[in-house]
């Protein structure tokens, strides 16, 4: 690879309109230039986009407006955060070039065209606080192009073939959550993949500094690039490929102890109720609030107690739930048995025995959302109950596989270096400079 690729970012679908604002001049295929505000909308089996006084500048299922130098693109009420307990709409800004699609449905689809290097610059502005520690936002430069590199060879590979993401039978339902979702777009731009949201998150220059620093470097396994994950924080001990996503292991996402301690993973329910109960030492059991301040970007700092935290449901509230976010009516919820979780002792296999019905759920995202109103904070965790309520006692903050933001964030102000970091979390691996 001598030069860097392009990637296709999906950034808004299933739209009924999509509108926005052009600052500086756009092109598009025998029109232009373009600029203000704009409304894209179906109609008749095209898009019909609109300029700020509602004149129509063209008509086409598929449009695509290329950026003039230093020209930016606004969409409106872009969703973030979808299905967690942090969803929102907000206005974006947006380099590079913007592509309108009809879907078959008759919904419109919003991408953006970028070369991978700017488009990093928005994801580390976005994942995290853009002012935090430069080796920590160097490491995750390396971490999310290695992400991103290892997607696009994965769907040069598969052409289309996605794999089976789940497993559904009367009486179980296992079902994992994966880039494989998206058809019209490379990645998209909310948590399913690396949150981007634009170049105003980027407005101290440190995430431009440690991507253009980092530039074309790459976390390789066996020659290979990584399929780098990461997650907000692990809650001590990083998690298994396999818990989280396809049954197959991952050498270089294995489970490591988040921490200069040596915790021990969880092999059995005792071991994990004392851990998820304890507060153990580790990077990312942190509640220096200016320190947290310093590494999450605003949206993250609403969330509290995410290293150890407690649900609590009546009965009667986690029976709607589940019938909500399953379709499955349980009846009266009797008990909730984990059967099986993974080192950090996050759950892969659930079961809900009710009145009714009892169903054993997987993995470890479909637990999360099935039990809450958006999603718990992750899947480890242990149930108390009496003949009133459940409670849930949890540790940590997402999936856990692969980087702990928080915990590398934490390392990176003691002193380590993105390269140490990186080789803290992804054991076995190497770096290399691709282009």
């Amino acid at each position: 690879m001598n030069t860097q690729p392009k990637i296709l970012v999906g950034i808004m679908d299933d739209q009924a309109e999509v509108s926005g604002h052009f600052d500086g001049p756009f092109w598009g295929d025998q029109f232009g230039p373009v600029s203000g505000g704009f409304l894209a909308k179906p109609a008749s089996g095209s898009i019909i986009l609109l300029d700020g006084s509602g004149d129509e500048i063209s008509r086409s299922p598929y449009i695509k407006l290329a950026a003039g130098e230093n020209s930016l693109f606004s969409l409106h009420r872009v969703t973030i955060g979808t299905r967690f307990h942090w969803e929102r709409r907000e206005d974006q800004t947006f380099q590079g070039d913007l592509i309108l699609r009809l879907r078959e449905d008759g919904t419109i689809c919003a991408m953006n065209e970028i070369p991978i290097e700017d488009y990093l610059i928005s994801v580390i502005s976005s994942e995290m606080n853009p002012a935090a520690p430069i080796e920590f936002l160097k490491a995750h430069a390396i971490l999310s192009r290695s992400w991103v590199l290892s997607a696009l060879n994965q769907m040069k590979k598969s052409k289309g073939t996605a794999a089976s993401t789940e497993r559904i039978t009367e009486h179980e339902v296992i079902r994992w959550y994966d880039r494989t979702d998206h058809d019209l777009f490379d990645v998209c731009a909310d948590d399913h993949c690396q949150r981007y949201q634009g170049i105003k998150k980027a407005i101290s220059g440190q995430a431009e500094k440690a991507v253009r620093q980092t530039q074309g470097r790459v976390l390789t396994f066996q020659n290979e690039i990584c399929d780098a994950r990461y997650s907000k924080a692990c809650g001590g001990r990083t998690e298994n490929f396999d818990t989280a996503w396809g049954d197959h292991p991952v050498s270089y996402l294995t489970s490591i102890s988040d921490s200069p301690l040596l915790h021990q993973p969880m092999i059995n329910e005792k071991e994990a109720e004392a851990w998820i109960l304890s507060e153990p030492n580790a990077y990312c059991n942190t509640r220096d609030t200016n320190l947290l301040n310093i590494i999450l970007p605003g949206v993250d700092r609403e969330t509290k107690d995410y290293f150890r935290w407690r649900v609590e449901y009546t009965r009667t509230e986690l029976k709607e739930i589940l019938k909500k976010k399953s379709g499955i009516d349980f009846g009266t919820v009797k008990e909730i048995i984990p059967l099986q979780r993974g080192p950090s002792g996050r759950i892969s296999r659930l079961k809900i025995v009710g009145s009714g019905k009892s169903v054993v759920v997987g993995k470890e995202l479909e637990i999360r959302r099935w039990l809450s109103r958006t999603h718990l904070y992750s899947s480890a965790f242990v149930v108390t109950a009496d003949s009133e309520r459940f409670v849930l006692y949890g540790a940590g903050w997402g999936h856990g596989v692969g980087l702990c933001q928080i915990g590398a964030a934490v390392m990176a102000t003691q002193g380590c270096s993105a390269d140490e970091i990186l080789r803290h979390y992804f054991p076995k691996t190497d770096f290399k400079k691709i282009y």
